[in-house]
Order: C-alpha cells, then sequence, then structure tokens
C-alpha cells in the first residue's frame, strides 16, 4: 500500500482528494435524507458499507420513501449498477488478486474507473485506482455517519443543494477526455440517448442505453481512426 501512495504525484493526488471531498459532501446528503424520510439511523449507514453505490443507495431511499415495494427498490439498484460489468472488463488488471479482488471489486465506482483510465502506465492505473477507492470508502461513510445524525434537524435537505455534488464531480472526470476528437462522437451521442430516454425509462435504463449509444458512435468513428493509424 505504500508503494502505491509513492506512486502518486501531486496532482492526482489533489485530484483525488478533491473527489473525495465531494463525495463527502454528497454521503452527508444521503445519510441526512435517508434519517429525515423515516429510515432508521444505523440503514444508510449499513447500506454505505455493505452497498457502497451511492446512486442506488439513493434510489432505494426515494422509492421506498415514496411508497414503493422494497424488492422493487432492490431490483433498480441492481439495474443502476449493471454499469459496473463494462467496468470490471476495464478495470480487472488493477482490482487484485484472490480476495484482494474481492475488496478491490467492492470499491469499484465511476470515479475510481474514470481516475483508472485515464493514467497510461499499469502502476499508475493500480495507484489511482486503489488511492481513489479507499479514500472514497472511507470519505463516503463518514459523510453518511454525519449526515444521519443531523437529518433530524435539517428539515429540507434540498436546501443545501448537496445532491448537485454528485453529477458535478463525474462531469468534471469526463470533461478532460473531450479533448480528444475522438471521444468527442462516441460521448455526445451517449448523451443524447441518455437525455432522450430519461423521461420515458425507469431510472437506470437510460444510462445502460447510453453505453449501447457509446459502442456505436466508437464504430462509427473506427474507420477513421485506423486511417490515422
Amino acid at each position: 500500500m505504500r508503494s502505491i501512495w509513492r506512486t502518486l504525484d501531486r496532482g492526482l493526488a489533489r485530484d483525488i482528494g478533491l473527489v473525495c471531498v465531494a463525495d463527502c459532501l454528497v454521503g452527508v446528503s444521503y445519510g441526512a435524507i435517508a434519517v429525515s424520510s423515516g429510515f432508521p439511523l444505523w440503514l444508510p449507514m449499513l447500506m454505505s458499507l455493505l452497498v457502497f453505490a451511492g446512486a442506488s443507495q439513493f434510489m432505494f431511499i426515494g422509492i421506498v420513501a415514496a411508497g414503493g415495494n422494497p424488492f422493487a427498490a432492490v431490483l433498480a439498484g441492481l439495474l443502476a449498477n449493471a454499469r459496473h460489468l463494462p467496468f470490471g472488463f476495464a478495470v480487472g488488471d488493477v482490482v487484485g488478486q484472490r480476495w484482494t479482488r474481492l475488496f478491490g471489486s467492492h470499491l469499484m465506482s465511476d470515479e475510481t474507473v474514470a481516475f483508472a483510465m485515464a493514467q497510461d502506465e499499469a502502476h499508475r492505473r493500480r495507484a489511482a485506482y486503489w488511492a481513489c477507492g479507499v479514500g472514497i470508502f472511507v470519505c463516503w461513510n463518514a459523510g453518511v455517519l454525519a449526515g444521519a445524525f443531523a437529518g433530524s434537524a435539517i428539515k429540507d435537505t434540498d436546501v443545501f443543494g448537496l445532491d448537485a455534488a454528485f453529477p458535478a464531480v463525474l462531469l468534471a472526470l469526463v470533461l478532460p477526455s473531450l479533448r480528444d476528437q475522438a471521444a468527442r462522437l462516441p460521448v455526445l451521442v451517449g448523451v443524447l440517448v441518455a437525455l432522450a430516454a430519461t423521461p420515458f425509462l425507469p431510472a437506470g435504463l437510460p444510462v445502460l442505453l447510453a453505453l449501447a449509444g457509446v459502442v456505436v458512435g466508437i464504430a462509427a468513428k473506427e474507420p477513421e481512426l485506423q486511417e490515422a493509424r
């Protein structure tokens, strides 16, 4: 683990630190929303330790708080996290072996994958993945703990706007990749597909369709990429 921290340069460590702070704020929002919606104090904390998937956790709390079936909420969360399947193929070389792989897979998130994929060398990919994963796991759970205790005192959690922190972090991670002209068309196709599908499909499906749109965009650009080579 010490070698991982030595591999990180100052800029990468700073970026990971900022993401951890942002995720901590989102965790505060989640804990506060869960408790203020009537859930017991232990539930958001237990879910954060065992599930560790912000989007699915928010989805579960929102569906059940609105009177939905808990089993439907679980299925919706699984659907939203189906994107982790291609994530696993993309970063399978950095999550470790045997028992370490289990914990490494548990730490997988949009941020950890984004930081890992942004690195050119294998040892930097591994360092970025694990540093980001461990940092977010600690900060997220600390934020949820603080938010859960504050939930009974906060009447309207939307006033603080903490729910906007998570998409803002993801947008900040994606923007540097758009400097590459070859990446712009796939991303644009994915965005348009997700925006068009969101009003009509359950949560989670637009994300999966967006992934399919990205694949179509990549296929459309492949002849140009081969010519460039």
